[in-house]
């Protein structure tokens, strides 16, 4: 993991559910009420309750029902509950002003006037904030998101005009307009003074200021992305928070305009029983499980379980995040050739002990059978994370120069402390650890071909385990592989998981009783990242 990637996975602590719409407008009434109370002056305070409900909930309950199919008639795709949401998010921003005018005014003894002026300042800035993010997740054509965006601004506008009597400054009148028009002292709506007609001709042109300031700063920040990837930030965002919100597949899309073809080797041991019913498999894509929850190959360990009867192992690769899959449609080529490759598999019946070899930080622990080679490394007790494609590619050509066929090369990846520090433990070309890999990958297939080997036995077992993503355990649980071969007993062990935290590989291995050599592995599975937790 880059540090930039760490700073975007960082991020994810702030992800969260979109509430229901019911919930957002109740308590958007609720705050409405509350606030009321404290911003406005008269006499009874249930009447200044009532009055926040009706000049500032009611705005929200407009915009809470409004926004989705306005915004949708014209193109956009802004849900119930997210509009329901922006609007509850909005009426906080009003409440905030609202509260610190009120406070002030009782304070220092300022008028009503005070109070209204800061809540058209208020309604300006629900304005900008609305089109800001109407533009970014839902309808990318800035005259169209004007309408909707407007709705909660111009909603409140209206109730101010009406009861605050502005209509009494033209000379304009008539039956129809003083009776829906002109009604500041009706029932217990009346305010104590007049908002002038320049008031809301200042709102408009405060809002048009506004609207121009979001459309700059979006401009401002997309260019970068549209200049070095051909894209839109705007893309992302939509597809991430509907991605969060709603499990769509939008996200997708936008990978697969900035994605690239590459030839990756897909690798599988397979064992079976004497019967020739296949017992487990090893399915070793050189490809990396992200980038998050479902999306791409996120749940790559699950897709490649479920296409086989026999027990599946799916650890990780030695990829990073360059070669995640860009749509959950790529896991079934993966899965069609790991099929093409179980067909040219040649069946043995003996293999080596198991073997474990040291070389600098990197530790790796292999068997061979017949002229192919399982190795599987480890930088533990170093922190380490994502082993670059390169890398693997060089380590697994070194272990063959020694005479073996085909080498699946195992990244362990089973220690890291997480996003602490700016050495995130990448190992890239060049790097100290990365010639560490590639001499002890030599080193241990020179070993294993100069082996004796024994006769083969497999026992596995699977235990799902009662956790869940939640607490960093995937779908797959644990799986453990134990391989007897002669006297010798190695166990592997895979995690269904996203790296471990430094020690917990040591202490899973000081477990182990009656084995020779064992080593702990995970799959890397991003369903278990914050993004993807339900």
């Amino acid at each position: 993991m880059t540090t930039t990637q760490s700073n975007l996975a960082g991020l994810s602590r702030y992800i969260f559910r979109v509430p229901r719409w019911y919930s957002s407008l109740a308590l958007a009434l609720t705050l409405a009420a509350v606030t009321g109370i404290v911003a406005f002056d008269s006499a009874y305070p249930l009447d200044d309750a009532w009055r926040g409900v009706f000049f500032v909930g009611l705005p929200t309950v407009a915009a809470s029902f409004l926004t989705a199919p306005v915004d949708r008639a014209l193109g956009g795709r802004l849900t119930s509950d997210r509009a329901s949401l922006l609007a509850l998010l909005c009426e906080v921003l009003i409440v905030t002003v609202l509260l610190v005018a009120g406070v002030q005014s009782w304070l220092l003894g300022f008028t009503q006037e005070f109070v209204l002026d800061a809540l058209l300042v208020a309604l300006a800035a629900v304005f900008a904030l609305r089109l800001l993010v109407i533009l970014s997740i839902s309808n990318r054509n800035p005259l169209l998101a004007l309408v909707p965006a407007s709705i909660q601004t111009l909603a409140a506008a209206v109730l101010l005009f009406v009861y605050s009597g502005t209509l009494y400054f033209f000379q304009v009148g008539g039956p129809f307009l003083q009776t829906f028009f002109a009604r500041p002292e009706h029932t217990t709506l009346e305010l104590q003074y007049s908002i002038y007609p320049f008031d809301f001709v200042l709102l408009g042109i405060t809002c048009l200021v506004h609207a121009t300031a979001a459309l700059v700063f979006l401009a401002i920040v997309d260019r970068p992305w549209r200049s070095s990837l051909g894209v839109s930030v705007l893309d992302f965002i939509q597809g991430f928070i509907g991605h969060l919100a709603e499990d769509s597949r939008e996200l997708e899309g936008f990978f697969e305009d900035i994605g690239e073809e590459a030839v990756v080797p897909v690798t599988v041991l397979s064992f079976r029983r004497p019967e020739g019913e296949e017992k487990a498999r090893f399915v070793l894509p050189m490809i990396h499980p992200g980038p998050m929850g479902d999306i791409g190959g996120g749940n790559l360990p699950v897709q490649l379980a479920k296409a086989t009867d026999a027990l599946s192992f799916a650890p990780h690769a030695t990829a990073g995040h360059d070669f995640n899959l860009v749509t959950e449609r790529e896991v079934d080529r993966v899965c069609a050739a790991a099929d093409r490759a179980l067909q040219q598999v040649e069946y043995t019946a003996t293999a080596t002990s198991g073997v474990r070899t040291t070389e600098g930080d990197a530790t790796l622990t292999g068997h061979a059978f017949g002229d192919d080679a399982l190795l599987v490394n480890s930088f533990a007790p170093t922190c380490a994370d994502d082993i670059e494609y390169a890398v693997g590619l060089a380590a697994a050509s070194e272990a063959r120069t020694s005479g073996l066929e085909d080498v699946l090369l195992v990244d362990a990846h089973n220690c890291n402390d997480g996003l602490e520090g700016g050495d995130l433990g990448h190992i890239g070309p060049g790097s100290q650890r990365s010639f560490d890999l590639i001499a002890g990958a030599g080193r241990l297939g020179e070993r294993l071909v100069g082996l004796d080997q024994q006769p083969l036995r497999l026992g596995t077992a699977w235990d799902e385990t009662p956790w869940g993503p939640a607490a960093g355990i995937g779908p797959l649980g644990i799986r453990v592989a134990l391989l007897e071969a002669g006297d010798n007993r190695t166990a592997y062990v895979l995690v269904d998981g996203n790296n471990m935290e430094p020690g917990l590989r040591e202490t899973l291995l000081e477990s182990l009783d009656r084995v020779d050599t064992a080593e702990v592995m995970t799959s890397d599975t991003h369903v278990v990242n914050p993004s993807a937790r339900r």
